[in-house]
């Protein structure tokens, strides 16, 4: 049997900081999640995004540290138009969140944005561009 990739697990400083932004994002956890060590959220496509918190990674990996910085992994949000991007990106950074990289029309014909979660992880925004655009 092969193992099938089905589950993106990070590891949070701020539990109810993530789940804010997450949810912000469209995701769905559980009612009462922020009182919870780990949680998950079903993602389209039968992938889970975890999340643990650093208490909770210690707990049966004593010797865990957190990375002394983020942007060790990324991950990318699909949005419906390229105005989605733009308006997913002002809401989240209007939220507070770290506006990285401000929308704009990439070269491999996408409309691109990136934002910090809570952790420093990287959040990609993106829709393909109109075929005349390019």
């Amino acid at each position: 049997m092969t193992p099938r990739f089905a589950v993106v697990g990070l590891v949070v400083s701020d539990l109810a900081a993530s789940l804010a932004f997450y949810r912000r994002l469209g995701l769905v956890f559980p009612e009462g999640a922020g009182q919870e060590p780990h949680v998950e959220a079903e993602l389209p496509g039968g992938l889970t995004l975890a999340l643990d918190t650093e208490d909770t990674v210690r707990s049966f990996h004593p010797g865990w540290r957190p990375p002394a910085a983020g942007g060790r992994v990324s991950l990318a949000f699909r949005c419906a138009t390229p105005a989605d991007v733009d308006a997913v990106y002002e809401e989240l950074v209007g939220a507070g969140h770290h506006g990285e990289l401000k929308p704009w029309d990439a070269f491999w014909g996408m409309r691109y944005a990136v934002v910090h979660d809570p952790d420093g992880n990287g959040v990609d925004l993106f829709a393909p561009l109109p075929a005349d655009a390019e």
